[in-house]
């Protein structure tokens, strides 16, 4: 059996697409003929992958894995909602969340990198699934909590998924935190965390938006009056300062504090964030199929 490089694996990844076990594989059956190697991939539908690659996909699902003192998220997204209900798609992104997990990857190209179960690495399990459903499949992102406290977690319909680590409290009240942040997605968990450009520019439309009435107030009145509307905005930006969603007669702080509990760290992931997504007008594209527009 002829000697195949990491040369040669190389170069029909480049130009099939398909991952590093299935062209490992392919060009050991085709005893190192490249041209054989991707004619045998092409065969086995394995080469479909990059033609799939540069197509957008924004739809997928936000999945969670957690143990004692840990848990991650992880985004996995394909092209159509329809592929989120499929077996093989819910089964990969489940188990990529466990890999995340257990492998104690800290970010997503350590995570792609990861051993996956009977198929090489999480990469190349990606790009065999893209074979088999026949749309572009990506691992995204990948979030990561760990705590001495309590970690709660919660995902929305597949689609929003949220991890609050505590010191103190219970996993019930973390949970509920999560629950919030999935609902009302606050910039930042504390007052001190808003930066200080955002509160000066925040003053300055306070007061530019004030009446000359207003403004003809002695100074310290007037310092009042503009801390009073930014601190109001900042409290409606915060975590803490938010109504709590389970119980708005009160705020995500004063839970807090009365559970004697202070938020360690959140992590919140919505499928398709930042992704640029094509609309497409269909009946405009038929219209103009047909010399009608």
């Amino acid at each position: 059996m002829s000697t195949i490089s990491a040369q040669q694996v190389k170069e029909l990844r480049e130009r099939s697409g398909a991952g590093m076990m299935e062209c490992k594989k392919a060009l050991v059956e085709n005893h190192g003929d490249i041209d054989a190697a991707m004619e045998w991939l092409r065969k086995s539908g394995l080469a479909k992958a990059d033609k799939k690659a540069g197509r957008v996909a924004a739809e997928g699902r936000i999945v969670a894995a957690q143990a004692p003192g840990k848990a991650v998220l992880v985004e996995v997204n394909c092209e159509t909602d329809f592929v989120t209900r499929n077996p093989d798609f819910i089964k990969f992104s489940d188990t990529v969340a466990e890999v995340a997990l257990k492998s104690g990857a800290a970010d997503i190209e350590s995570l792609k990198a990861a051993p996956y179960p009977g198929n090489g690495t999480v990469e190349e399990a990606a790009k065999a699934l893209v074979a088999t459903i026949g749309e572009n499949i990506q691992v995204r992102r990948m979030a990561r909590v760990e705590s001495d406290g309590v970690i709660g977690s919660y995902i929305h319909n597949g689609r929003i998924g949220v991890l609050v680590a505590l010191q103190g409290g219970n996993e019930e009240l973390a949970r509920g935190i999560a629950m919030h942040v999935a609902a009302m997605n606050p910039q930042y968990v504390d007052p001190a965390d808003v930066p200080a450009e955002f509160l000066a520019k925040e003053k300055e439309i306070a007061l530019a938006a004030m009446s000359d009435k207003e403004k003809s107030k002695p100074a310290d009145i007037l310092d009042k009056i503009v801390a009073g509307k930014v601190n109001k905005i900042v409290s409606e930006i915060t975590l803490v300062g938010q109504p709590y969603v389970l119980d708005t007669s009160i705020s995500v702080g004063e839970a807090l504090r009365k559970a004697g509990a202070k938020v360690q760290a959140v992590a919140r992931l919505a499928v398709g964030e930042g992704i640029e997504r094509t609309e497409e007008d269909f009946a405009a594209e038929v219209m103009k199929q047909a010399g009608l527009a």
